[in-house]
């Protein structure tokens, strides 16, 4: 798996990346192990794990669902019951090292904790936003895909990309055991529209050392989205 995912990180992910800004792994895993995760992220929302995810910039817990309809639950990897996403965690940071100092300057040392995702189904979805428009530190998002036989005919919960400067867009449909890659900043204004299936993901964001850094010395106490988290390989 390992020496396959070097050749993956040297012919497409870096190059793709750079070129594209975004990038997508069709079976990443394989289906035992995305089974696994799929089960363990069920679970979590069966058990009420899950909470309504928030706007950026709510402090008192105020959730707009018609903009965001997500619920969501931070996960480390080493809670009871994650074993599977803590090796999908595990295998990230692998493929992040693996990129080395090949993703523009970013020099990534930490990254964010796993955000679990649920749209319940109901329609809702995320109106277009960007991850890190005000130099958060964040630079690649990765978000794992856990939907099975899905239809986005039926189904919706596409993710949409509007590449910056460009004049098209991009529609990534939420397959079981996809992953995708991409810039968080301002290049890549991105939506969920309406999904009326259940629909899970599980997001990472890595973090380029110095403006994670000067972000900690402009806001200090205002926590960014997810507590970083060292990782080696």
């Amino acid at each position: 798996m390992f020496s396959d995912l070097e050749k993956q990180v040297r012919e497409c992910i870096v190059p793709r990346l750079i070129e594209h800004g975004y990038y997508y792994i069709d079976n990443f895993l394989g289906s035992i192990v995305g089974d696994c995760i799929y089960e363990e992220v069920r679970n979590l929302y069966s058990v009420g794990a899950l909470r309504d995810g928030q706007l950026a910039g709510q402090r008192t817990g105020y959730s707009k669902r018609h903009l965001r309809g997500d619920r969501i639950a931070w996960i480390r990897g080493n809670e009871d019951g994650c074993y599977a996403i803590n090796f999908l965690l595990s295998l990230l940071d692998k493929l992040i090292i693996l990129c080395g100092g090949k993703l523009e300057n970013y020099n990534i040392k930490h990254r964010s904790q796993a955000m679990v995702a649920c749209y319940p189904g109901d329609g809702t979805g995320y109106v277009r936003h960007v991850d890190n428009p005000t130099g958060d530190g964040r630079c690649v998002t990765c978000i794992y895909y856990l939907n099975k036989n899905w239809d986005a005919k039926v189904d919706g919960g596409i993710l949409r990309i509007f590449p910056e400067g460009k004049s098209y867009v991009v529609d990534v449909e939420p397959m079981f055991d996809r992953l995708l890659l991409f810039w968080s900043d301002r290049r890549n204004p991105h939506e969920v529209q309406p999904a009326y299936s259940v629909r899970y993901a599980i997001t990472v964001w890595y973090f380029d050392a110095a403006e994670r850094a000067e972000a900690r010395t402009r806001y200090r106490n205002r926590a960014a989205p997810g507590q970083a988290t060292s990782f080696s390989s």
